[in-house]
Parts: structure tokens; C-alpha cells; sequence
């Protein structure tokens, strides 16, 4: 199937590793010039190089406090001036610290809706006109996680504020359509990246048990009985960019490996 992405511009954040870099490799397989972010310089020249040389991709790599919307601006308007347009824009950051509602203050919280809500809303302020400009479909998908559908345990500012991102999608798509730009959502469940690493060393130190023994509990409660691949979440990402997704809009994708037990 041929996605229709030769020669356009996708901007993907917090892509240095994990699943930004995933869906940015596949969308550089599908023949997208990227543009990439993260706040570290290092990381994110690594990560521009690894696409170069393992997909001859075209990378504007830069570092990027997306917290700061000064820094957003001029990165987007850095992106115009290398490329002249942008079609595909993938929201993304790190996740929120885990804890229960005791365990976290106001602040806290205030931390998590600049990361997880505020993120997404200054990158597409920023990006929109761009996105408008050429008149041909453009493209936003907003990385969030199956905490949207079902809440997940010792994750309360993940579960809390990734809900609102859904609810600012969904309303967006609407505002948008008439346009011909989709909005969407992309849902990751358990796929094997350093964040999952990073949980899992979490609950070991919460239990009091080791990281292997949390590792192969994660792989007994998964029905596949093995954690999703980053390249299948990129593979969606990438599919949810095409020509072919024109008229998905509004909705979220969850790549779970049908983890989740909800019907609706």
C-alpha cells in the first residue's frame, strides 16, 4: 500500500528515543523529511544521525524546551524555513512522574498538565497555520496512552491528565474537519521502551521484588504474552499520516495487543 507521505513534512517531538523515534523511522521509511526535537542537543543530533544513516532520511534536528513557547515558535518557523511546509505534526513528551493521589501535591499536577496538555496545545498553535496553508489534508496525531481508556494503577497523573488531551482532540478534529485536517489520537499499551523500563523499576521498588520477576509479570498479563514492538507503534502512526487515513478523525488508536478488557 503506498501511504501517500513521499516528500511530505512530518515534525515529531521528544524524538530522540522511545516511541517519538519509532514513529519518526516510520515515517522516514514511508519517505517523510522529518523534523525532530528533544530537549537534549546530544540525543537528538544521535538520534538525526541514526536516521540518516540507516534510511538516507532528511532531518532538521534541534533542541526544543517544549515548555517554552518562545522555543516552539522558532523551532516550527525553523522547520518552514528548511522545508517551506509542514503536513504530519506528532505530539509526544515524556511521561508524568507515577504516584498515588497522597503521594502528589498541587504542584505535581500543575507539572503534569504543562507536560501532557500544554505540550500538544503549544505545538499545534504553532504548527496550525503551516498545517492550513497548502490546503491538502494535513495531519496531527497526538501520542497519549491507553491510561485514556482504562486507568492504570500508581499512574494518577497520567490517568488524570492525559483524559483531557482525548477531550481537546476530539473537540479539535470537529473544529478542523471541514478543513481536511485529521486529529487523532495514539495510545500505546505496553510496548517495550525505556519508559516502560522506567515504570517497572517503579513497582519493583515498591513491592519489594526484583525487575525481572516485574517483567515477567507484565509478559503474564499480556494475551500475546510478549510487550508491543516500537516499530508497531510506528507502523500506526505512520498509517494514521496517510493519504489512506483521510477520513479517521476524532477517534484514538490504541496499540495494546488487546490488553485492555473495555468494550467501549
Amino acid at each position: 500500500m503506498d501511504l501517500g507521505l513521499e516528500g511530505k513534512v512530518a515534525v515529531v517531538v521528544a524524538a530522540s528515543r522511545g516511541l517519538g523515534f519509532a514513529s519518526a523511522q516510520a515515517l522516514a521509511a514511508e519517505g517523510c523529511r522529518l523534523a525532530i526535537c528533544s530537549r537534549s542537543q546530544d540525543a537528538i543530533t544521535a538520534a538525526a544521525e541514526r536516521l540518516r544513516a540507516e534510511q538516507g532520511a532528511e532531518v532538521v534536528a534541534r533542541p526544543v524546551d517544549l515548555t517554552d513557547a518562545s522555543a516552539v515558535h522558532d523551532f516550527i518557523a525553523a522547520v518552514e524555513a528548511a522545508y517551506g511546509r509542514i503536513d504530519v505534526l506528532v505530539t509526544n513528551s515524556g511521561g508524568p512522574p507515577p504516584g498515588t493521589f497522597d503521594e502528589l501535591d498541587e504542584a505535581a499536577f500543575a507539572a503534569a498538565n504543562e507536560l501532557l496538555l500544554l505540550n500538544p496545545v503549544r505545538l499545534v498553535k504553532a504548527a496550525l497555520p503551516a498545517l492550513r496553508r497548502h490546503g491538502d489534508g494535513g495531519r496531527i496525531i497526538a501520542v497519549t496512552s491507553c491510561s485514556t481508556r482504562e486507568v492504570l494503577p500508581n499512574l494518577m497523573l497520567s490517568n488524570a491528565v492525559r483524559a483531557a488531551v482525548v477531550g481537546w482532540a476530539k473537540t479539535l478534529a470537529r473544529e478542523l474537519a471541514a478543513e481536511g485536517i485529521t486529529v487523532n489520537c495514539l495510545a500505546p499499551g505496553m510496548v517495550d521502551t525505556e519508559r516502560i523500563a522506567e515504570l517497572g523499576a517503579a513497582v519493583a521498588k515498591r513491592q519489594g521484588i526484583s525487575v525481572e520477576q516485574v517483567r515477567r509479570n507484565m509478559l503474564a498479563a499480556q494475551p500475546s504474552g510478549r510487550l508491543g514492538e516500537p516499530a508497531e507503534f510506528g507502523a500506526a502512526c505512520a498509517f494514521l499520516a496517510s493519504r489512506q487515513a483521510a477520513y479517521i478523525s476524532g477517534t484514538t488508536v490504541y496499540v495494546d495487543g488487546a490488553n485492555m478488557r473495555t468494550v467501549v
